[in-house]
């Protein structure tokens, strides 16, 4: 692919809630090929809040992957190969501890993957790749989440400094049964994209983090329609999420709000 203008070193990632991020603005758009195949949409590459980043919509343009069909390897390939070096992923998940509420933000420390058949790992033993047994004692970055908890302090926002993300296959829902089993199990959270996006990441060398916010109560758990309750908390969290990146890209990368 052609090199991006001025290479920034971070990106976000972004999905449900926000396939679009309002206030780029966008100066190139690199269609990437990688040795697992194409990212699930362009690169967008522009200044926002201050500072130079790449956009990716982890569902694709329009929002039509689900997320069993990502192609996770690609596009952190395709990050990986333009430069990044810091990612911020944005999930919306649903809430499953009562500190988790709908519009609820957090930034999870650990993780529990339920996900089956995915392409999981660039060590798999073809194209030359070498054996890497990945280390994930820090699934997320610790750096980048100090940068996304003090900005959201700095905006007055309230922000669930840790969790446990369950990550289930979708694209459908949790049953109550498995939605206790993950509280049994200890997740605070159920998403469907962490894994193996945050693993894949770091057999990269990349930092990553994940800003997830709580769209609805898991199944069993809130009252009344589920995807009533999403439509409700999507535009809400997500504005909280805005806030947050427009003070911490800036300390990331290094340039005064």
């Amino acid at each position: 692919m052609s090199e991006p203008r001025n290479n920034p070193r971070i990106a976000v990632i972004g999905g449900t809630g926000m396939n679009q991020w309002p206030g780029l603005e966008i100066d190139q758009r690199i269609q990437a090929t990688t040795p697992y195949g194409p990212p699930s949409a362009p690169l967008l590459f522009g200044r926002v809040y201050g500072v130079r980043a790449c956009f990716l919509a982890r569902h694709g343009e329009g929002h039509k992957i689900p997320p069993h069909r990502i192609n996770y390897r690609a596009n952190l390939w395709a990050l990986r190969e333009a430069g990044i070096t810091d990612i911020i992923a944005i999930a919306a998940v649903g809430g499953i501890t009562h500190w988790y509420p709908p519009a609820a933000v957090g930034v999870p420390d650990d993780a529990i993957d339920y996900t089956s058949g995915r392409e999981h790992t660039y060590s798999d033993g073809g194209d030359g790749w070498e054996l890497h047994h990945v280390e994930m004692n820090e699934p997320y970055s610790a750096r980048l989440r100090k940068h996304l908890i003090d900005a959201a302090r700095t905006s007055n926002l309230d922000v669930a400094e840790r969790g446990v993300m369950g990550v289930t296959q979708g694209p459908r829902l949790e049953t109550p049964a498995e939605i206790r089993r993950l509280q049994h199990e200890g997740c605070d959270m159920v998403g469907m994209t962490s894994f193996p996006e945050a693993p894949l990441a770091r057999e990269l060398g990349l930092d990553y983090a994940c800003l997830a916010v709580s769209v609805n109560w898991g199944a069993g758990i809130g009252e009344g329609g589920i995807h009533a309750e999403i439509e409700k908390s999507v535009e809400q969290g997500m504005s909280k999420v805005r806030m947050i990146l427009s003070r911490a890209l800036p300390a990331i990368v290094g340039v005064r709000a």
